[in-house]
């Protein structure tokens, strides 16, 4: 190492999620003697510590010659102080993106070749735009069902694995696309209401307006660390934590962050993403609910089965039973879209209340009984109605509070405090809706960044309408957000259709 390239660090306070990024005068001594460019990667090393980060030069007089600025993920995981020096140095070449290069054109991924880019991707060495490129060497169905395979155990391999005393340990799994389905809670209230251990980890949202882990956020704290979920596991049987504080598959988070900024999902890396950390969790037993719908993730039965019959060979690849189920995906589950809204909903179904969407009860008692059955607690059959049994009587509704408690305490979700009702502007008979369009409003509106953000909906599929009936209401943060989401409905009323009743 050079002794002379060295710089005073200091933190500028921007996010730049999670790419480390170093800001440096493009006149510093470093930056001339090294030859740095912007987007260069370079080793920064303190007495304790190096990271991988990429390079933004400054060109006017906010940062001084003799010093470095570092962003928010930088600071972080270097564990820097203010005005601390910090010694700059050219990394070596990543090797396994020759791998990547080679998938782009044509080159099956093997096992050596998988594992050698996720450790590579883990230790921080890919740049956002070499990410960009393995994710879109991916994408679509470019990755066979053996590379899929070779892609997961990987991931698990580079993160922490969790191991229960207990043979039978439950997850499930929806792929997604589908606005406000959030069965997971209910589920998960009902299996460990049961007996059986369900440690659930939940990813926030990627395309969607809401995650799991989002939802679950405005109820309790679901930042947890892997000693803290053991300890929640053991005192209530189940957890629902998010994934991405307990490290199960660390490089999958990455992966994410780029798929979500390119608005971009692929088959494989789906697949890898779910059963890499099933796997990582512990987990034996997995359902995996595929929604099949017009405007899902899932469009198709032939794609669905595809898709089912690819993680059903993962999971016997890496020794799990992974069972499937299509499930209607033709409109969004139950009323509220966004992280409040669909934390109300789960609510209201574990607290038995007459007025609670009976589409998202539903999906959430034939989810949870098949994992009874699965588990073993209910002969073939009859787990519906044993999952039922547990609504009914409040044992789910006090597990589930339970969970609350133990995660760190339970609150009521809160909504946002700007609303606009959208009424019908003809009548007749509701045929469609779009679910991504539906989703995207919800997004505009502020969720899941904004938790009290989403839609309200009045309305289902089939029903008939009258001109000045509510459709559904509209939550923000903000007036500002409220007004620009109004703004991009005006354009968009075709995503949300109502017909002339042909009798």
């Amino acid at each position: 190492m050079d002794q002379h390239n060295f710089l005073y660090l200091r933190r500028v306070y921007i996010d730049t999620l999670q790419e480390p990024v170093v800001y440096m005068r493009q006149d510093c001594h470093v930056c001339r003697s090294e030859g740095f460019n912007a987007m260069s990667r370079v080793r920064v090393s303190t007495g304790n510590k190096s990271i991988i980060a990429t390079v933004n030069k400054v060109t006017d007089g906010w940062l001084s010659h003799q010093q470095a600025g570092l962003s928010e993920a930088a600071w972080r995981l270097l564990g820097a102080s203010e005005g601390e020096v910090a010694y700059f140095s050219h990394t070596k070449p990543v090797e396994s993106m020759s791998f990547v290069r080679g998938k782009l054109y044509g080159t099956s991924l093997t096992d050596e070749t998988a594992q050698a880019i996720i450790s590579d991707i883990s230790a921080g060495l890919y740049s956002d735009v070499q990410l960009a490129a393995f994710v879109t060497a991916c994408s679509g169905s470019r990755l066979d069902r053996d590379e899929v395979a070779a892609l997961t155990q990987a991931m698990v391999q580079v993160g922490e694995r969790l191991e229960w005393d207990d043979d039978r340990i439950m997850d499930k799994h929806c792929v997604g696309g589908l606005p406000g389905n959030r069965t997971t809670p209910i589920v998960v209230a009902i299996v460990a209401a049961s007996g059986l251990k369900m440690p659930k980890t939940s990813s926030r949202a990627i395309t969607s307006p809401a995650g799991t882990a989002d939802t679950m956020e405005t109820m309790a704290p679901v930042n947890l660390s892997l000693e803290r979920m053991k300890d929640v596991v053991k005192e209530q049987g189940a957890c629902i934590a998010w994934g991405g504080s307990v490290s199960l598959s660390p490089a999958d988070d990455v992966l994410i962050r780029v798929e979500r900024a390119l608005d971009l999902d692929s088959e494989g890396q789906l697949v890898a993403s779910v059963l890499s950390k099933k796997v990582a969790a512990g987990s034996t037993h997995v359902l995996i609910d595929i929604p099949i719908g017009p405007t899902a993730k899932v469009r198709s039965e032939a794609y669905a089965q595809r898709l089912a019959d690819q993680l059903k060979y993962t999971g016997e690849k890496l020794g799990i039973c992974v069972e499937t189920c299509f499930s209607d995906g033709s409109q969004p589950v139950g009323r509220g879209v966004g992280p409040a809204l669909e934390a109300r909903d789960v609510l209201a179904v574990l607290r038995n209340q007459t007025d609670a969407p009976m589409d998202l009860k539903d999906r959430a008692l034939t989810l949870a009984g098949r994992l009874l059955e699965m588990g073993g607690k209910a002969a073939p059959g009859s787990g519906r109605e044993q999952a039922r049994a547990y609504i009914e009587n409040g044992e789910a509704l006090a597990r589930f509070m339970a969970i609350c408690e133990a995660q760190g305490g339970f609150r009521e979700p809160i909504l946002g405090g700007h609303t606009k009702v959208v009424k019908a502007v003809r009548s007749g008979l509701l045929t469609f809706m779009n679910n991504r369009f539906m989703a995207k409003l919800a997004k505009l509106l502020g969720a899941p960044t904004d938790s009290g953000a989403g839609l309200d909906m009045h309305v289902r599929l089939g029903e008939k309408i009258s001109i000045g009936q509510p459709l559904y209401t509209l939550y923000a943060e903000s007036h500002g957000e409220l007004a620009y989401a109004l703004d991009f409905l005006k354009e968009h009323r075709e995503e949300f259709r109502i017909e002339e009743e042909i009798l």
